[in-house]
């Protein structure tokens, strides 16, 4: 076949395809030089066979460039103004008064520190330098004629002398007999001053002045005579040494974790890591803060917690990463301390010596990881407490009771059901009611006390539905209504350490449950808090009625996702608030969701058992003084209260609604059957006295009894139902 033949083949080839397909053939090579003149230039030729985003087949079917080389779109320069994340111009510790005192105080008590212990040592420095002297004086006289003779010189000279080059050496020679000419002209000269001087100091210098100058000269001489591994002044506070956070540390740290994305964007030659903001010292530590790579969120690190420490070769208790609520998921904020955050030295709580507390402000309770004080407010709330054993539990709950009984309106029921009396020091002060151990008596005596509860939560709830506006607008016990006691409204404490006794008993379970349950709902309101600990956080030991509604949380160290979540709320595992990443010796360590914030890692502060005796004798004494004090720590014992149970509600169980007016006397038989534990034995004058305080009367009741009307005391059952809406706030009781 000729060569202009198979042009011809080719030619009809291409237009049967494209005849065919409705494509065309396209040059390559023209293409890609397009291509990329468009990309230079932000379009592309008419004529160049490429796409520029319009519709240039006429179907309705143009490409579109995903990423346009157009101006970009999006908020303008004042929007992402508006939106920027602005640094504070004053640094926190500096806009916190307390903080500012705290660290004043710790600065002054650093440098009185060291002033005292050198200057209780002044005399053992002036020995040791004494007894130096000599060495020193040997020293200096020695330098001396070693700088007089010019010894420093000696091995250049030594080295011409090997090289036999004479030339070089008398060269040397005259400028050392030069410099030793003058050198000791100057020594003999400092030596008649010198000399001068001390005989001038002995005849004319008064006796102090002397004793002063040779002092000086004796300490000068034993400084000379120091050793290099017996210094005379020895350190009077030992400052924990940290590497300093770089960067160069921190990528090496994040690619020792075996995250993926991170191992392959640091193996093909990149960070792995953005850093949005420069290291910078922050408290007692290092604070760096970034961007993970895609896909890579802060929950991913934090995992791996154990191996980011080893990656910085820092202790566990030192490396906190933490994530940011209002940034996306992988934005990393690692908090590196200088010291184990277990063990180090926390400021001295004001409360320890002195002081009174307001419930219903703020509180410090604990430090988090800077030493920067964390505070709490017990009021208008109700908390749970969880962890494994051993982990500060128990000291965190008396901890908190101990700041309740510091207000002397507070009154405190405390139970302490594992039965070891580490509550007792507030107990046995202070407490209004107290129980230790799960024994029968203790039960009771707890149960007793939260039926109790109940019908003081509903008095409480009558009262301030009764108050006016203007002294009670937002319908809730505040600071002023409880210092008001003749309104009854002071607040009530209620501490349940190991609470799983409770709600697990055998036969009181569900009645401790109902109780609790409506005291978490409706007793913050109210004025009273409910704080529960438990070292098993699962839903039989703390209901999830309990455990939803509980507005505050501490969770020390815990094994698992289901107990984590037991205790700071649904999916807080899967938001990276890890509780389980506490290690043993973390103890009273916790996460803190409270206060209207996010979770926090706070420290508790330690409180011995003879400091909370102190503090408990404390808060006794002031309430002694306000005539406060009251039950079980004036030794009075708590009046019986037969049941928990609703009188009306049961009433109406046993009264159906297709009987208007019944006979007390048929009510209270009928009642004895519901309940026999609760109304066996009671009569129709029972049965009115406990409804009086209800503000139901008993009305005179006819029934045809052989062919007679009968006339006996009842009960309209239209009132028991009017009776419990004006209680409830719910008229459709019925």
């Amino acid at each position: 076949m000729k060569h202009e033949d198979e042009n011809e083949f080719f030619k009809r080839l291409e237009a049967d395809l494209s005849a065919d397909f409705g494509g065309e053939v396209v040059d390559l090579d023209k293409a890609r030089a397009v291509r990329e003149s468009a990309d230079r230039s932000g379009a592309a030729s008419p004529d160049s066979g490429l796409d520029t985003g319009a519709d240039v087949s006429g179907d309705g079917l143009g490409r579109v460039l995903v990423d346009s080389s157009g101006p970009a779109s999006g908020p303008g320069y004042l929007g992402r103004l508006r939106n920027a994340r602005r640094r504070p111009v004053v640094p926190e510790w500096l806009r916190s008064v307390g903080e500012l005192k705290t660290a004043s105080v710790w600065v002054g008590k650093h440098y009185a520190h060291v002033a005292g212990f050198h200057a209780l040592r002044t005399p053992v420095y002036a020995a040791r330098l004494s007894l130096q002297a000599p060495a020193g004086a040997a020293k200096f006289i020695g330098g001396s004629l070693r700088w007089v003779a010019d010894r420093e010189g000696e091995p250049v000279r030594l080295a011409a002398v090997r090289r036999e080059d004479a030339a070089e050496y008398l060269k040397l020679s005259r400028l050392r007999d030069a410099r030793v000419k003058m050198r000791t002209l100057v020594a003999v000269l400092a030596l008649f001053v010198g000399l001068a001087s001390a005989l001038a100091m002995y005849v004319l210098a008064p006796g102090w002045l002397q004793a002063v100058s040779v002092g000086a000269v004796v300490m000068a001489l034993g400084f000379a005579g120091r050793k290099p591994d017996a210094p005379v002044v020895h350190r009077a506070v030992e400052v924990p040494k940290a590497t300093k956070l770089t960067s160069d540390i921190v990528l090496r740290a994040l690619g020792a974790l075996g995250i993926p994305a991170i191992n392959q964007a640091q193996g093909n030659g990149r960070d792995g890591f953005e850093f949005t903001a420069p290291i910078t010292r922050d408290g007692p530590g290092w604070r760096a803060e970034g961007n993970l790579p895609y896909g890579v969120t802060v929950t991913d690190v934090i995992e791996r917690r154990d191996r980011l420490a080893s990656g910085l070769r820092r202790p566990l208790g030192c490396v906190w990463p933490e994530a940011v609520p209002d940034e996306h998921t992988g934005h990393l904020v690692l908090w590196v301390g200088d010291q184990d955050m277990s063990r180090a030295k926390q400021p001295k709580w004001p409360l320890l010596r002195s002081g009174n507390v307001d419930l219903f402000k703020p509180v410090a309770y604990g430090t988090d990881q800077r030493g920067r004080w964390v505070e709490a407010t017990l009021m208008y709330i109700a908390g749970v407490i969880g962890a494994i054993p051993r982990m500060g539990k128990t000291f965190l709950l008396r901890l908190l009771l101990l700041i309740a009984a510091l207000d002397p309106r507070a009154e405190l029921h405390t139970y302490d059901m594992k039965g070891t009396g580490d509550l007792d020091p507030v107990g046995t002060a202070v407490s209004h009611r107290h129980a230790a151990g799960d024994d029968d008596e203790a039960i009771t005596y707890c149960l007793n006390d939260f039926r109790a509860l109940r019908e003081e939560l509903r008095r409480r709830t009558k009262v301030i539905r009764s108050l006016p506006r203007d002294i009670c607008p937002e319908s809730k016990v505040t600071s002023t209504l409880a210092d008001k006691r003749t309104l009854g409204l002071h607040p009530i404490i209620v501490g349940v350490d190991e609470c799983q006794v409770l709600f697990e008993h055998p036969e009181h379970a569900k009645e401790f449950e109902e109780i609790a349950t409506d005291l978490v709902k409706r007793g913050p309101a109210t004025g009273i808090v409910l704080l529960l600990a438990t070292q098993r956080p699962d839903a039989k030991a703390l209901p999830t009625g309990i455990s939803a509604n509980a507005s505050a949380r501490w969770c020390l160290k815990v094994m698992g996702q289901l107990e984590n979540d037991m205790v700071l709320g649904t999916s807080a595992y899967k938001r990276g608030v890890r509780a389980t990443m506490f290690a043993w010796n973390d103890k009273g360590i916790h996460y803190f969701v409270g206060e209207g914030s996010d979770a926090r890692i706070v420290r508790a502060l330690y409180v011995d058992g003879r400091d909370a005796d102190d503090i408990a004798a404390r808060a006794r004494a002031v309430r002694e003084k306000a005539g406060l004090l009251s039950g079980y720590a004036l030794g009075e014992e708590p009046e019986v209260t037969a049941s928990g149970y609703d009188l009306l509600a049961d009433i109406l169980a046993v009264v159906p609604a297709s009987e208007a007016k019944v006979w007390s006397e048929t009510v209270v038989a009928r009642l004895a059957e519901l309940r026999p534990e609760v109304y066996d034995g009671w009569e129709p004058d029972a049965l009115a006295a406990a409804l009086k305080p209800h503000g139901v009367s008993t009305i005179q009741v006819g029934r045809r009894v052989d062919g007679k009307v009968v006339n006996r005391r009842g009960i309209d059952r239209s009132h028991i139902t009017t009776a419990i809406a004006e209680r409830d706030g719910n008229r459709d009781a019925s």
